[in-house]
């Protein structure tokens, strides 16, 4: 009995070998690059780069909106055919990004309106997103022992709550570099992890 339970502890999660993650990180990673880019050059009174007001919010949401299509249809692809445990799973981790979402929602709009600063929106939506990304990224690591998932969500957590401590266009150099870059470093790490998980 003993050695049965240490094979279904150490089979590997169908998810974790069949989900290639590159596509998500790759496309996450530009839309953080850019659109949080586009903030940083174009932000305060001596801005680098003179942009309409609209572009860095157009960059951001459409990149991160082609992002998140990228990544369903991945996991959509990823999940056929599973089921079980690893169906549950992933089910409960797509529902979380919209209740994270929501509630980083609730959150905003109350300390937007109790503070009276409607400015304080354009700095906590990029900050709190990459806070609330982190910690689904560390679920989704813990979830599926997919370290490079885990540590990416750590590192995400940490440097866009880090960002706030930061003033003018220094955050969104923070949310573009740091966090946009390595989205990029963990799409160049995802084959070697899923060769491991395999």
């Amino acid at each position: 009995m003993s050695q049965h339970v240490s094979t279904t502890e150490t089979r590997p999660s169908a998810l974790r070998v069949l989900l290639d993650n590159r596509p998500s990180y790759l496309s996450f990673g530009m839309a953080w690059l850019l659109g949080h880019g586009a903030y940083a050059l174009s932000h305060g009174d001596d801005p680098v780069l003179r942009l309409p007001a609209a572009v860095p919010s157009v960059l951001l949401i459409a990149g991160l909106a082609i992002a998140m299509v990228v990544t369903s249809i991945v996991t959509m692809r990823a999940q056929r055919g599973v089921t079980g445990k690893d169906a549950v799973v992933g089910n409960l981790l797509a529902v979380s990004w919209l209740i994270g979402f929501g509630a980083l929602l609730f959150v905003i709009t109350a300390l937007s309106s109790a503070l009276a600063q409607d400015d304080l929106k354009m700095l906590l939506w990029p900050t709190g997103s990459g806070l609330i990304v982190g910690l689904l990224y560390l679920a989704g690591g813990a979830a599926y022992r997919d370290v490079l998932q885990y540590a990416l969500g750590a590192w995400l957590a940490l440097t866009s709550s880090a960002a706030l401590f930061l003033d003018g266009a220094s955050p969104y150099w923070v949310l573009a570099i740091a966090g946009g870059g390595s989205y990029l470093v963990a799409a160049a790490l995802e084959p070697r992890r899923r060769a491991v998980a395999a």
